[in-house]
């Protein structure tokens, strides 16, 4: 057996022993799996196996995002991510769950860290299945805390596109205008090889990192966890040399902003899928009754804060590297009927910046707690940099 098709029955093996308690998949296609493996091309993640949130389409696949009105439904097509990760040698696995079109409703899936606690939304079958081992990619999207939020409270590592640079061809959107493709993988240095292969990206190590600090504590009650893990990342950055200020911009009117955008698009995407509300989750049509009660001019005024802002935090970015802030209030709550607050990516999906979320650091009972750093769309290279030196530092915290 040599290595590529190694590498995919490692995979299947990793489901077949933890799927059952983790509920990651929608559906895992070990025939598929393995005939592309023998027919990948050979790229820099040649015989890679990944999967992909139930919301983007693998050709031949079913894509129901995570709802009844799409059962059954067969994609035709890959997603331009999906293809763009074949040209480069990976192999898709199968389908990760997501909640209902990418909203609120939770699907099944646990967190790997602990069963009794969510996994986040609405990449929680992504991360979940990163998290536990099965597979070394996998592929996900956000319009709010949908990347970040799953791959802060499972531990891994995330990245978010900065809106309109990677394609959503073949993704079921929810908001156009803040709707990102993205992936997660262990670790920083396997998210910079994966973003590699798609765009050609490479980290930029060229300077000491300048950072500003964003403590989020005007949006959410951060946890006392998560504040140590801010404090102890601002401390040792510090010492290694790197110049750190402090965030100076309203984030509350953003994350409003945010909000109304969100809706108002929604309704409009998802306006078929409305007609049949029985169909739908009570958060879910609560959300489309919202977008469709939102004025048209309080629309317009939500993107021109968002044109605003955006402007003025770019011209931040061109002077120092990154926003370095907590990408959830805390720890994973509790329970598997909600998936948690996103309001801490609200302010920057707004802005469509790039983010990475950053894994390393846990709370006393050992569940992860994740930082989120954004950064200048045009220096995407930077911000990886940065993010490998604030996680090399959580790795020394731990000790390892």
């Amino acid at each position: 057996m040599d290595a590529i098709t190694e590498a995919i029955e490692v995979a299947l093996r990793r489901v077949e022993a933890t799927e059952a308690t983790i509920l990651a998949w929608t559906l895992v296609d070990a025939p598929g799996a393995r005939a592309a493996a023998e027919r990948a091309p050979d790229g820099p993640l040649r015989g890679l196996p990944f999967g992909v949130k139930d919301i983007i389409d693998v050709a031949g696949l079913p894509t129901e995002c995570g709802s009844p009105l799409r059962r059954g439904r067969i994609a035709t097509d890959d997603a331009w991510l999906v293809e763009a990760l074949r040209r480069a040698g990976a192999v898709p696995l199968g389908k990760t769950v997501t909640t209902e079109f990418a909203y609120f409703q939770p699907g099944p899936t646990r967190n790997p860290h602990d069963v009794t606690r969510t996994p986040g939304g609405s990449s929680s079958g992504s991360a979940a299945a990163v998290a536990a081992g099965m597979v070394p990619l996998a592929l996900g999207s956000q319009t709010a805390g949908s990347l970040t939020r799953p791959a802060s409270y499972c531990g891994v590592a995330g990245y978010v596109a900065p809106v309109g640079t990677w394609s959503t061809r073949g993704i079921t959107g929810l908001s156009p205008s803040l709707d990102a493709p993205g992936l997660m993988t262990p670790t920083v240095a396997d998210l910079a090889a994966a973003i590699a292969a798609v765009d050609g990206t490479t980290i930029d190590a060229t300077d000491r990192p300048r950072v500003l600090l964003w403590r989020g504590t005007e949006l959410a009650d951060i946890a006392p966890s998560m504040r140590d893990a801010l404090d102890h990342t601002r401390r040792v950055l510090l010492e290694t040399g790197a110049e750190i200020g402090d965030l100076d911009i309203r984030t509350p009117e953003l994350a409003e902003a945010h909000a109304v955008v969100m809706a108002y698009e929604a309704a409009r995407s998802l306006a078929a899928e409305s007609e049949q509300p029985s169909a739908l989750s009570e958060p879910l049509r609560e959300l489309l009754e919202q977008g469709r009660r939102t004025p048209h001019a309080a629309y317009r005024t939500a993107l021109k804060t968002a044109i605003t802002a955006r402007t003025r935090v770019l011209d931040m970015l061109t002077d120092v590297d990154a926003i370095l802030g907590a990408a959830a209030p805390g720890p994973a709550p509790r329970g598997l009927q909600a998936t948690g607050s996103p309001v801490l990516s609200r302010p920057w999906q707004l802005l469509g910046l790039p983010a990475v979320t950053v894994p390393g650091h846990r709370d006393a009972s050992g569940m992860p707690l994740g930082l989120q750093l954004l950064g200048h769309p045009d220096r995407v290279g930077r911000l990886l940099h940065v993010a490998r030196c604030v996680e090399a530092l959580a790795g020394l915290r731990r000790g390892t």
